[in-house]
């Protein structure tokens, strides 16, 4: 005959399960937060070598290529494990702004380390430095600015997409925290290019400058 009582251990087994479970999740997500960051560096090394030492320029375009992939498999795995139930944290708000982020700089970062592998080691033209002076700098500082409002543009509407997925009553602080952080970098950098443009930064009155190059978006 099966025993009616219920033991403490029986009463919370489940619990205990579910509980563990949701920690292996979110292990899970902050793993290949991590391993898409370490992954961008690695294919970035791996396409500058193909490109460089193993005179492959295809190739290591086409690997250069694969740097999206990155964000397509972070953002699925956030949407998987948000459908199936788990409460939206700090990581899930992190991988919306690491796409975003990349979106935004990743090109512009790659272009860099380009310029300079070539220059340091196989006899590339220097990198163009910014402008340093007048309106020159003013618009350098526009174009960096719209890299950034691009890159929190771009995680705000991910952000909002998983705030509408999640719904009204689910846990969606975190996910607002980071929009007010998005919105916080916009405005920072709106003062920032803005101040240059009111007060443009003038060259010492002995310095002989040349035509400065502001860099290309």
């Amino acid at each position: 005959m099966q025993s009616g009582f219920v033991t403490a251990d029986d009463a919370t087994a489940p619990c205990g399960r579910e509980a563990g479970r949701e920690r292996e999740e979110r292990v899970v997500i902050a793993l290949l937060v991590v391993a898409c960051e370490v992954a961008f560096w690695v294919l970035l090394a791996a396409g500058l070598a193909l490109r460089y030492v193993a005179r492959k320029p295809r190739l290591g375009a086409a690997v250069l290529l694969c740097e999206p992939l990155l964000e397509v498999v972070l953002l699925v795995v956030t949407a998987i494990d948000l459908k199936n139930g788990a409460e939206p944290d700090w990581k899930h708000g992190l991988a919306a702004v690491y796409i975003g982020f990349t979106a935004g700089l990743g090109h512009h970062t790659i272009k860099k380390v380009d310029a300079w592998v070539a220059h340091r080691w196989f006899g590339g033209p220097p990198p163009v430095k910014p402008p340093k002076y007048g309106t020159a700098r003013a618009i350098h500082e526009w174009r960096t600015a719209a890299r950034w409002i691009l890159a929190a543009v771009v995680a705000l509407a991910l952000l909002q997409a998983a705030v509408w997925y999640v719904g009204p009553d689910g846990a969606i602080s975190s996910l607002r925290s980071w929009q007010q952080k998005m919105g916080l970098v916009i405005g920072i950098n709106l003062i920032i290019a803005g101040g240059y443009t009111v007060w443009p930064k003038q060259p010492p009155k002995d310095a002989v400058t040349d035509r400065e190059p502001a860099d290309r978006f």
